[in-house]
């Protein structure tokens, strides 16, 4: 069975997932550029519908009060330790499929990452409603992507069949969060985890340069001795 590439579960509602994302492009860009982006949302009614009767449960539990409030608190924490600052956006009536399905019509494009970046600076920098099909359509124009693809992703069968698929991966990853990032078997949950995640994937592309320059030279893998530690690079809280 072929090995699955390292990626990463973000989801554009959430602030921690814009956050890793600023640490990732910036501080990591090489393991950004090695991974797979992958997205995760809670899912309308059409969607749940659709999930139903393709046998498909994601573990999505809705947010306590208290759990809300705590993480105002963190992410405030969290930004102030970056020097960043953030618009807290007022989701009058959150439709989570209107911006992720949009990603998909960038990314056929190839324009994924640029989506992203726009749908993070409206949502967290500029406190902007991405539930709107108007802003889809606004992003659209600034990223020159035809915005009536982007505002009426939602309304493309095809587009939201692939929706589902992209939800049948996070059941099958055994996603529960985000952001949640997976290389070989090793799982890591949360922006504090964003570093092991890293350490983890340069340290088995160092491994396999390695491997690499040794087959080139005609010797045995099983005869290398590794440079160091290449065994779990997470670690506990």
């Amino acid at each position: 069975m072929a090995v699955k590439p390292p990626r990463w579960y973000f989801s554009l509602r959430s602030p921690y997932s814009w956050l890793a994302y600023r640490e990732l492009t910036e501080n990591a860009p090489d393991v950004a550029d090695a991974i797979e982006w992958r997205p995760y949302w809670e899912p309308d009614e059409v969607s749940e519908r659709m999930l139903a009767d393709a046998g498909i449960h994601l573990p999505y539990v809705a947010m306590s009060k208290e759990k809300h409030f705590y993480i105002l608190q963190d992410v405030k924490r969290a930004t102030i330790e970056r020097g960043l600052s953030v618009v807290w956006p007022i989701d009058t009536a959150p439709n989570w499929d209107v911006s992720h399905l949009a990603y998909l019509v960038a990314e056929d494009a190839g324009r994924g990452r640029d989506f992203i970046d726009a749908v993070y600076r409206a949502r967290w920098e500029n406190g902007i409603d991405i539930s709107e099909r108007a802003t889809m359509a606004a992003i659209g124009h600034e990223l020159g992507l035809d915005p009536d693809a982007l505002d009426g992703a939602v309304d493309n069968p095809e587009i939201r069949r692939r929706g589902i698929e992209a939800l049948r991966a996070v059941d099958r990853d055994g996603v529960f969060g985000v952001p949640f990032f997976i290389h070989r078997h090793d799982k890591f949950w949360g922006l504090d985890r964003l570093s092991g995640f890293v350490a983890s994937v340069r340290a088995r592309t160092r491994t396999a340069a390695m491997e690499q320059r040794e087959n080139d030279r005609g010797v045995e893998p099983a005869l290398l001795v590794p440079a160091g530690d290449a065994g779990h690079a997470g670690g506990c809280g």
